[in-house]
């Protein structure tokens, strides 16, 4: 008798692996067409004569979708309204449809709709992905966060995995490829993942609760510390492709291929950087791993200008860090928040950093290419985002030295 709840165990466990392998899984396919029309915007500005303008809006159509869905499904607690994995798979559907659509090759005002639809969609996977791990992870919850949050990042970096291994091939590929792959995460959200055996409990976006978040002086330095981070990460995953071809050229390191698979293993390796950070956290604290990894990614914007013109294996290491410290600590002012803001109002406190993040994303991305031609080229553009990491991480620090610190990662500041 006593060997049956170890089996029973053992099962749970099992269980709860696989389930968040499977979810990892799903992300990854679903968040490819995060970037997919990023990754091929040189080929779409040739074939449709897009502006600057237009090509930026392309990235950021799927920002404005992501903030406005993310929002409206906290408003209305859509995750305790529909079963988490029937929301993931109906907003898979909906990335699937968006992101075909650009096969059409719509007037450029309806393919920027398409990304803001796209964006709309993967908001209905990211924050309930999030939820459904809770519902799995008591224990090692901090772990499953980093692992979602990884998914992400391996899925945003797809796009320029496709473009790098089709040379030759038209952009219409990269397109039809991402959009398998997240038909394929609707089959997998809607058969293979259900909730877990721990409820999460509701946590619900208020408006009237946004002053009180606002005026929390402790949850206010670890958005600072947030905005920090947002402030770097988008605008450098949306215009590092850009970056490294033009350097690519000046340089005569290889070709646009070339450019894209060194993209692809930027970015694709902040899946080590999310488990390093989440590792980190927990045995040295929150506000420690954070202003050590916004110190670090601060750092590489400030480098990589430098080693522009080479030699290619210098700039290859310098992305390549950046790529890994960018996104380490992502998930840990999440993790932060909820352990610092009022009980009452963490949904709040929660949607509201999220949206304040990426609508300042919304900005960033716009603002690098203007700042480029401003410039004269792309060499020290980058420069411009050491800004907020070290603005961030002297948040975080200073939040260290206060008393409330201590709630964070069990005492670990």
């Amino acid at each position: 008798m006593a060997a049956e709840p170890l089996v029973q165990r053992d099962s749970e466990a099992r269980q709860r692996w696989t389930t968040l392998a499977l979810l990892c899984c799903a992300v990854v396919l679903s968040f490819s067409t995060w970037f997919s029309a990023t990754a091929i915007a040189p080929e779409l500005t040739r074939a449709w004569n897009l502006s600057t303008a237009e090509a930026t809006w392309l990235t950021n159509g799927v920002q404005i979708g992501f903030v406005t869905g993310a929002l409206l499904a906290s408003l209305f607690n859509l995750p305790d309204l529909i079963r988490m994995n029937r929301l993931m798979a109906g907003s898979a559907t909906l990335a699937v449809i968006a992101n075909a659509a650009l096969l059409l090759e719509p007037p450029p005002i309806v393919a920027i709709l398409c990304r803001i639809i796209t964006g709309f969609a993967l908001a209905g996977v990211y924050p309930p992905a999030l939820k459904l791990v809770s519902t799995w992870f008591v224990a090692g919850r901090g772990l499953a966060f980093a692992a979602v949050i990884g998914a992400i990042t391996a899925g945003s970096a797809l796009p320029h995995l496709f473009r790098g291994t089709t040379s030759g091939i038209a952009w219409q590929q990269v397109v039809v490829l991402s959009t398998i792959a997240a038909l394929a995460s609707m089959v997998l959200f809607l058969l293979c993942v259900r909730e877990g055996p721990f409820p999460y409990g509701k946590a619900m976006f208020d408006p009237r609760q946004i002053g009180r978040v606002l005026r929390d002086r402790h949850v206010a330095l670890v958005n600072i510390g947030y905005l920090g981070h947002m402030w770097e990460l988008y605008a450098m995953w949306a215009w590092l492709l850009t970056y490294l071809t033009a350097a690519f050229e000046a340089g005569d390191y290889g070709t646009a291929q070339d450019a894209s698979l060194l993209t692809f293993a930027t970015v694709a390796l902040g899946v080590a950087g999310c488990f390093a950070g989440g590792v980190l956290s927990d045995r040295i604290g929150r506000t420690a791993t954070t202003a050590g990894m916004m110190i670090a990614s601060g750092l590489c914007a400030l480098t990589v200008g430098f080693v522009y013109d080479g030699p290619l294996w210098l700039l290859a290491i310098v992305v390549v860090v950046w790529g890994i410290s960018i996104i380490g600590d992502s998930a840990q002012f999440s993790a932060a928040v909820t352990e610092l803001a009022d009980r009452n109002y963490i949904g709040t406190a929660l949607s509201l950093q999220m949206g304040m993040g990426f609508a300042l994303t919304i900005g960033m991305i716009w603002a690098l290419p203007r700042l480029a031609e401003l410039l004269g080229g792309w060499q020290w553009t980058f420069s411009v985002l050491a800004v907020g990491p070290f603005v961030g991480a002297a948040a975080m620090l200073y939040l260290r030295r206060l008393p409330a610190a201590t709630r964070l990662a069990n005492g670990r500041r």
